[in-house]
């Protein structure tokens, strides 16, 4: 903590007035009637504020209402806690928060008001939970029960207070969500000389969703001596990859991003006929080559099939793109989490398309278990309604908060998605068809030698694996590192930057941060130019610590990746600032046919460009029907 620092506590909560009811309160009451069938007199919620800054007592009096209370419905406290003012004492009290290192909206919307007010504060950081007390609890259930409703494990942490404790004052108490310290390495090397079972050891305790045939194509490129040559010019160990390529391969290869599946080849018998036939790739002869054909005969489909999103004319001004994706497993880990990532994140693909759309209308399609579901809960997941009420919030907010509606959408219940929700999220977008300098908005133009720069937010632990996990079947031991929190204020801030650069001719090509972070974005652009340099060193952290594979590969969120010519970063850099964005200048789009990383000084990893987009060996399936 620095010199002069605090942790001072706020708390506030609805006013005990006739005919004002705590709808926080009655909402957890409502759900844990519906959801577990246990009745309860009453709850109360507060809502607690850590703010951890060199602040007056002066200062912490005025905040209480000047920021974190509303006069006319609220009380607040900064001085002592709320449960002591209560006129009984509750049965039970359960605090929850989020654990360290996790996006706390909340609290980033608290210090943007706490700087507001005091601009000297930038220092300052803000932590948030919610206290829940309850009254008239059943016998049987116990603050551990009533905790295991409330929060996530995942993401979460919850302290209770039994009955006795509340009696005398011994309420729960988090603590502030310290960071642990965390020390990086450099990039550390993998072995691949091994036999089939230890390369599949490697794929599942890495995380990498590799099967065998793609473990040996990588065992075989790094044999190769061509390879061996070039990584030795680079000051790469020849004869194996770094962890930063292998998870950069496995990013690139998954089925999150490449459809594997939709890509097989595919020995297909018919089981009345018994013929026997092959399809290569139901992508390419059921969706591309009749979409193609179509093509050819209308002159509205712009762009298909190479972008973040289709796109076509709209009249002689404007072209309409729209992308719909789904956020399935990392909903069903944490449903609201899960849900606001997969909309802001498909809001982002729109605004990738072409040199960038704006999102105007956002739609889905949820598919749950049935919400009154009376069955077994698989170990580790969540009931449906709570499922349900979590992805409905997550996608409102996801919505509303990026200044974008929904306009439509459909509900399915069976008990098949009790296992894994089916969360489809998609955005509706406009472009117009020619920006000022007479370019056409659904064209990219990079360049080699367009910088590379980082928009948005910050790079953290947050989105780790996020592609290669969702390629994963869900298990106990899935990790948190998956499940990500969106911030759609941070992402409106970054959309109406990146719109202005765009109409200023600034933006040579964009796409988001997508499943990847840094290695997906960057990597696909180094395509359209035959390479980039990506330098780690440059890119800004939420917490320092982080490895070099870990802060190539990290999704996280709101962020996106931009090319701009040299010439152009200045004024592209004022614009950031003027919207406050942070932009930073991490690379460079080459054409040396390779995709280069470092950390500063240190190599990370050179991976050829065809290898790394077109080495995945084709899947084989067989299929009868």
């Amino acid at each position: 903590m620095p010199s002069g620092q605090q942790t001072r506590l706020f708390e506030v909560t609805t006013k005990d007035l006739d005919g004002l009811p705590d709808s926080r309160g009655e909402s957890v009451k409502s759900m844990l009637s519906a959801d577990h069938g246990i009745e309860v007199q009453s709850v109360r919620v507060i809502l607690g504020y850590q703010v951890r800054a060199d602040i007056s007592d002066s200062e912490s009096e005025s905040l209480v209402y000047d920021l974190f209370a509303d006069p006319v419905i609220e009380t607040g406290s900064a001085s002592s806690r709320l449960l002591d003012q209560f006129p009984t004492s509750p049965d039970v009290a359960v605090q929850v928060g989020y654990k360290p290192g996790v996006t706390d909206n909340t609290g980033q919307a608290g210090l943007d008001g706490l700087i507001t007010l005091f601009p000297d504060k930038s220092s300052a950081i803000v932590s948030t939970f919610r206290t829940f007390a309850f009254w008239g609890v059943p016998d049987g259930v116990s603050a551990e029960d009533l905790a295991a409703t409330l929060h996530n494990p995942m993401i979460e942490r919850a302290s209770v207070a039994d009955k006795d404790q509340c009696y005398t004052g011994s309420w729960p108490d988090l603590g502030f969500p310290e960071i642990p310290p965390a020390t990086s390495h450099g990039p550390a090397t993998v072995d691949l000389e091994v036999d089939d079972q230890d390369l599949m050891r490697i794929s599942e305790q890495g995380l990498l969703a590799l099967n065998l045939d793609e473990m040996r194509a990588i065992q075989a490129h790094y044999r190769d001596p061509s390879t061996r040559s070039a990584r030795l010019e680079h000051g790469l160990p020849p004869d194996r990859p770094t962890d930063a390529e292998l998870e950069c391969l496995a990013q690139t290869w998954s089925e999150h991003c490449s459809h594997k599946i939709f890509a097989a080849r595919i020995r297909h018998v018919d089981a009345q006929t018994g013929e026997d036939s092959v399809v290569n790739s139901l992508f390419k002869t059921h969706i591309m080559q009749p979409t193609l054909d179509i093509q050819e005969e209308v002159d509205w489909l712009l762009s298909i099939f190479h972008d973040n999103s289709g796109v076509i004319s709209w009249n002689e001004d404007w072209s309409v793109c729209i992308k719909a994706e789904t956020h399935n497993s990392p909903s069903a880990l944490d449903p609201f989490g899960g849900a606001i990532t997969g909309i802001v994140g498909v809001n982002r693909d729109i605004l990738g398309t072409g040199l960038g759309a704006r999102p105007i209308a956002n739609t889905d399609v949820f598919c749950f278990g049935p919400p009154d579901y009376s069955g077994r809960i698989p170990e580790g997941l969540f009931h449906p309604s709570r499922v349900f009420r979590g992805v409905h919030s997550g996608v409102r907010s996801g919505g509303n908060e990026s200044g974008i509606p929904t306009v439509n959408g459909a509900i399915v219940f069976d008990e098949r998605y009790i296992g894994k929700p089916l969360v489809f999220c998609g955005t509706l977008g406009i472009m117009p068809r020619k920006l000022e300098d007479g370019r056409e908005s659904h064209i990219k133009t990079p360049s080699p030698g367009d910088i590379v720069y980082m928009v948005g937010g910050r790079v953290g632990s947050d989105g780790i694996h996020g592609a290669t996990f969702s390629s994963l079947e869900l298990t106990e031991e899935s990790p948190s590192s998956a499940v990500q929190i969106g911030d759609p204020i941070t992402q409106k801030k970054m959309l109406d930057m990146i719109l202005e650069a765009r109409d200023s001719g600034l933006i040579q090509v964009i796409t988001d941060n997508g499943a990847g972070g840094l290695s997906s974005s960057v990597g696909e652009m180094a395509e359209l130019t035959g390479g980039a340099d990506l330098d780690l060193g440059a890119v800004p952290l939420k917490q320092a610590g982080l490895s070099s594979w870990e802060i190539l590969v990290s999704e996280s969120q709101e962020r996106m990746t931009v090319g701009v010519s040299p010439k152009d970063c200045e004024e592209f850099e004022a614009i950031a600032s003027l919207h406050e964005v942070e932009a930073t200048a991490v690379g460079t789009f080459t054409d040396s046919g390779a995709f280069v990383v470092r950390h500063g000084d240190t190599p990370v990893a050179h991976i050829p460009i065809d290898f790394l987009h077109d080495g995945c060996p084709q899947l084989k399936l067989e299929s009868e029907w």
